[in-house]
């Protein structure tokens, strides 16, 4: 296989955005699509404000943001950004609307085009099936946020090509990203390992052990984590963490990894955290203040 010199990214919220970023950053050539106007353009200026905060940090010089910057296209035409040696997925943690993406950017791929998912638990198999190169598909999973986390999960289905996992690894680390292999079980290794924890933290909130401060206090000071686990639930979003938990739960059939009713609840009224304003901490003041 050869190089990746183009890539497609499909969805411009915060990992979309955040792939493009470091792809353009590592020298390729990023067509950024969403069907939303308006989110395109808020990609396109969260992008911006990111480069200029690591210029600033002096990890990249100012020629580097602004030729990275420049590498970006905005494409409201999903064949534009299909138009590309690589293509990664970065919608919502929803397995109908991936499949869905990839049966209608399927007419636009080029016979050689590699397909990969940014999923952060959904089975790569499965989403392959959906698509007409199971071969040359792979999961690709970018951490959040992805300019400045250092791993990338990269997940085989059973019927990726050894080319295919050889060429995508390869183009990970030239990013400057750290890679491991993950089987395709439910939530890989990350998640498979770090959202039951957060759920297990909203278990001891909806019993009573600990208030929302004392139990973020505890695990940042008492077990050196940099965000407490409320915290990271409302940074990840609260909807994200509820659908790797209903992953869990339905693809290992244990009761262990059955969601909490109090985050259940919090999804249902639309307190998703940090993008939406409110979760286990209210963000309309200076600080955030707990919600419960």
């Amino acid at each position: 296989m050869g190089d990746i010199n183009t890539v497609g990214v499909i969805g411009a919220g915060q990992m979309g955005s955040g792939i493009a970023h470091v792809c353009a950053l590592g020298g390729r050539e990023v067509r950024l699509h969403d069907l939303a106007a308006d989110r395109l353009e808020a990609a396109r200026a969260e992008i911006g404000k990111n480069l200029e905060r690591q210029v600033a940090k002096g990890a990249v010089t100012e020629a580097e943001a602004k030729a990275a910057l420049g590498r970006i296209s905005l494409t409201a035409q999903m064949a534009d950004a299909a138009a590309a040696d690589l293509v990664i997925e970065a919608a919502t943690e929803h397995e109908e609307t991936k499949k869905a993406i990839f049966q209608a950017l399927t007419p636009h791929l080029s016979p050689t085009t590699l397909l990969a998912t940014n999923t952060s638990s959904i089975s790569i198999t499965r989403l392959a099936a959906s698509t007409d190169r199971p071969d040359r598909f792979i999961g690709l999973h970018f951490m959040n946020p992805a300019p400045v986390m250092k791993l990338v999960e990269i997940i085989r289905g059973i019927a990726t090509a050894p080319a295919t996992y050889e060429t995508v690894k390869a183009f990970a680390e030239s990013l400057g990203k750290t890679t491991t292999d993950a089987e395709d079980y439910p939530a890989f290794i990350v998640n498979r390992i770090l959202v039951p924890m957060i759920n297990e933290a909203i278990y001891a909130l909806y019993e009573g052990v600990g208030s929302v401060r004392s139990i973020d206090t505890s695990l940042r000071l008492g077990a050196n984590h940099p965000m407490g686990p409320l915290e990271l639930g409302d940074f990840m979003g609260l909807d994200t963490v509820l659908a790797i938990m209903n992953v869990l739960h339905d693809g290992l059939a244990d009761t262990k990894y059955r969601p909490c009713p109090l985050l259940v609840k919090y999804v249902e009224a639309g307190w998703l955290g940090r993008k939406t304003g409110r979760g286990f901490y209210d963000y309309s003041g200076p600080t955030p203040e707990p919600t419960r």
